[in-house]
């Protein structure tokens, strides 16, 4: 019977466990301090990241983001509901569950009673396909692929075409009416008359819970003439269709029982019972809403499974509008460590044709061939129209911008703002490089501005740049706070700043940090020497707003973020190249010739586009006029 956790009860199983001691029999935990260490159980790590403190009773994995107690972690390691993993941790602290309250108790009883019918309804169904009555049925399941070993694993049935059918069976074994009403397994007319049943001439296809309890049906009409050729169940205590999705509790088994956690395979959202049905049959997850759109607590169910569920949509117009609803919904409920995928399925088809038509292998590819949200994001909002003048790219940037203010949480609303600008301007200013046909050209384009990189000047300007980027980091150290990864991972992008990165990191690791401390770091780690010459190097220009005292210190910080993110794709770029041309050089084999070469055409237009707005000052707003004074 259904219980109620309190605070109290919580709390008491927390103080007789060990958070080390239970999450330590899954991940291999060492004493680090006051605090146990240990690689990641979310995703794929050589550098451990994930610590355990007993004394905050929480675990911590910097590389997923993900974060909670002993119940969050088993609901996310062991895909758990909340009751489940409260009662496996209360058995293994030795605390009695509190007893029922009465009135959960008989509702919890009603619950069960209806359960049940609904079980052996399911089971009458099933054997309806198989009896002479379902020879029609039978006949369009083995058209559409599915033969009788299938029936059984999906647990597929068939509804007679009779009115009273499943009513005269389920009362003939005790049933009332009125719990065979309440179930949703018949229809009562409003004027008072007899109830009947509510699937008739259909194939069933029953919904369970996320335990795998039959709590409704799904039907596929065999009659062309029918009102509806799917009809679902409808809303009763047992059944609530924007809290469950069809096929999770199989979906769940396979999931459980493919990859480990560090690469768990999609987790699919499809539009129909036999779209599910396909995609489970060619070995991936899937679920499907029962006929409405996907909802919050829906969204909430799939990311207790999975990390970034895929949803596949028919690519047509509709297909379109569907994931676009869900992207709106969900924009404001992502959070670090859950976000959504989007796979449109070629061709106009749905998982079940692709499936009959090319099998398994293709259904697979197909939805791994999924685009990340915020790629779909900016694809749709660049879509919505033209963008032939400077007002409507402006527009397009400013919805760009409020849609990464809706996320709540502020290190990821930071990282979308970054991602969603970064594509605008890679759209528009590769432009400025084509020639009359339209055409990049990567060779007369781009000569005196590339010696095998990039030209004095622009080189010249990149130093400046960083070294201005790097002097406002010491000078405001809370602005660099949330890149702390970043930083460690590459620095200011010259090697003639690295002596900054290790005492910044030092400083702002502290719970009160300041300017005074970075400077005291950097006194005692002898890198004053590096700092001036930074100084002095950023001095040589005098157009960055974030190195103005008399700014606006919001304005000064948002640009200076924002020119840190540049740095970063700078570097990253840098390395990619210096990476392809020691691949090179060392004459490693090739496995795509036009792959590579397309990519290293991409990274020059990237690299002197980012660099040219540097040059420009383009990047933090400097008029041209501004940027010609200053750098004579």
């Amino acid at each position: 019977m259904a219980v109620r956790f309190d605070d109290r009860f919580i709390d008491e199983i927390k103080s007789r466990l060990r958070p080390s001691d239970v999450i330590g029999r899954t991940v291999k935990l060492r004493k680090q301090g006051r605090e146990y260490v240990g690689l990641s159980p979310f995703t794929k790590e050589k550098t451990p990241s994930f610590y355990v403190n007993d004394d905050k009773g929480q675990f911590f994995d910097f590389s997923s983001g993900k974060t909670g107690d002993i119940i969050t972690f088993l609901q996310e390691t062991e895909r758990l509901s909340f009751m489940e993993a409260v009662e496996r941790l209360a058995a293994e602290a030795g605390v009695p569950l509190p007893a029922p309250d009465l009135r959960t108790a008989e509702q919890d009883t009603k619950r069960k009673g209806l359960l049940d019918w609904l079980d052996l309804a399911g089971k009458w169904f099933e054997a309806e396909l198989r009896r002479p009555s379902g020879t029609e049925a039978r006949a369009y399941l083995e058209r559409r692929g599915l033969s009788e070993v299938e029936w059984g694993r999906f647990r597929i049935g068939f509804a007679p075409t009779g009115r009273t059918a499943l009513k005269d069976y389920l009362v003939a074994k005790g049933a009332k009416p009125v719990e065979l009403v309440e179930a949703g397994l018949l229809i009562a007319p409003e004027e008072g008359s007899a109830p009947y049943d509510r699937f008739r001439r259909r194939i069933i296809f029953p919904i369970t819970d996320v335990r795998g309890r039959v709590v409704s049906f799904g039907g596929r009409s065999l009659d062309p003439g029918a009102r509806a050729k799917y009809l679902n169940g409808p809303e009763t205590p047992v059944f609530h269709k924007g809290h469950q999705l069809y096929g999770l509790f199989d979906a769940r088994k396979i999931l459980s029982a493919a990859a480990p956690a560090d690469s768990p395979p999609p987790l699919v959202v499809v539009e129909g019972y036999m779209d599910v049905i396909a995609c489970q049959r060619a070995g991936v997850p899937a679920v499907a809403p029962m006929g409405t759109a996907l909802g919050e607590d829906q969204m909430e169910l799939l990311w207790r499974f999975h990390p970034e569920p895929t949803l596949s949509f028919d690519g047509d117009a509709a297909g379109k509008r569907a994931a676009d609803r869900v992207i709106d919904r969900a924009l404001p409920m992502l959070k670090a460590g859950r976000s959504f995928r989007f796979a449109f399925v070629k061709g106009g088809k749905d998982p079940d044709d692709v499936l009959r038509e090319q099998g398994p292998t293709a259904l697979r590819a197909q939805l791994a061939d999924a685009t990340p949200f915020v790629a779909r994001l900016f694809d749709r909002e660049a879509d919505a129209g033209p963008l032939d003048t400077p007002e409507r790219r402006a527009g397009l940037k400013a919805r760009l911008r409020q849609f990464a203010a809706a996320i709540p949480d502020k290190d990821l609303a930071e990282q979308y703002r970054s991602d969603l600008f970064e594509r605008f301007y890679s759209k528009f200013h590769r432009r400025k490089f084509s020639r009359e046909a339209g055409r990049l050209d990567f060779v007369d384009g781009f000569r005196g501005l590339l010696d095998k990189t990039l030209g004095t000047t622009l080189k010249s300007r990149i130093r400046q740049f960083n070294a201005a980027v790097a002097v406002a980091a010491v000078d405001h150290p809370d602005w660099i706070r949330k890149y702390d990864e970043q930083l460690a991972l590459r620095g200011f992008g010259d090697k003639g700043l690295a002596p900054l990165v290790q005492p910044l990191l030092d400083a702002i690791q502290e719970d009160h940090f300041n300017r005074d401390l970075v400077l005291l770091n950097i006194k005692s780690d002898s890198a004053s020497t590096a700092l001036q010459k930074a100084r002095a190097t950023a001095a040589e220009s005098g157009v960055y707003p974030f190195l103005n005292d008399h700014a606006n210190p919001q304005q000064a910080r948002e640009t200076w973020e924002h020119c840190f993110e540049v740095m970063l794709a700078f570097s990253a770029i840098e390395d990619e190249r210096q990476e392809r041309k020691q691949a090179l050089e060392l004459r490693e084999p090739v496995l795509d010739s036009k792959i590579l070469f397309e990519r290293g055409q991409w990274i020059r237009v990237e690299q002197v586009t980012l660099a040219s707005m540097i040059n420009s000052g383009e990047l933090w707003g400097a008029s041209t006029t501004e940027q010609s004074r200053s750098f004579g």
